[in-house]
């Protein structure tokens, strides 16, 4: 039996570059790969886009009504054997989808490898994350630094180039002014102490 991966981590830490080398790893040998990702992801359109500059277009772009392991059979009946899927920004899917990401792995016997972030600007989960984290065979944290030098682990996100802490879970990077910087916990409570003052002055009437 095939499993289902989970690869996550914070900002930055190479998940789009990791999911194009497993493609290459896998075509190298002579192996089929599909890659998905849900349209909810509108950076890069239709295709996974690594900060190194590496792109690539996807074999399926799918919006949350999509059930994937009937579009995978479709894919099959039409286009043959499938050695490998590789699923990015998984944290947009629905929970539903991740169910039936791991019902490919299981029944259909194709090692599903995804890839996205395990929580937010505010710390909270991804409804495609977390059912992940309940499913998933095997839980792999890729690693990034926050720019003090420590172990990244929380998502910031800036407008304007300032940190914010409140607002919609689903911004994409560099759509409206909007950015994100990996940080350590420590940073991140540090970046929110001072927006919650700056918000609590502002109340106040002070300059």
């Amino acid at each position: 039996m095939s499993k289902l991966y989970f690869r996550y981590g914070a900002m930055n830490c190479g998940k789009s570059t990791n999911l194009l080398q497993v493609a290459h790893n896998y075509e190298e040998r002579g192996m089929k790969v599909v890659i998905i990702k849900p349209k909810t992801d509108t950076k890069g359109g239709n295709k996974v886009v690594s900060r190194l500059g590496v792109t690539r277009e996807v074999n399926m772009l799918l919006d949350g009504e999509k059930d994937i392991y009937e579009e995978v059979e479709r894919w099959i009946n039409c286009n043959g054997k499938i050695d490998c899927i590789l699923a990015d920004e998984v944290q947009f899917f629905k929970k539903s989808q991740i169910d039936q990401l791991f019902k490919i792995a299981v029944i259909m016997d194709i090692p599903t490898i995804c890839y996205g972030l395990r929580t937010d600007f505010q710390m909270q989960g991804f409804e495609g994350s977390e059912r992940l984290l309940l499913l998933a065979h095997s839980l792999e944290e890729l690693k990034t630094i926050c720019k003090c030098g420590k172990k990244a682990l929380l998502n910031g996100r800036k407008i304007n180039g300032k940190f914010v802490f409140e607002g919609k879970q689903i911004a994409i990077d560099k759509e409206d002014n909007i950015e994100y910087e990996a940080l350590c916990p420590k940073c991140y409570f540090q970046f929110k102490e001072e927006y919650d003052m700056e918000k609590r002055d502002k109340k106040m009437g002070c300059n």
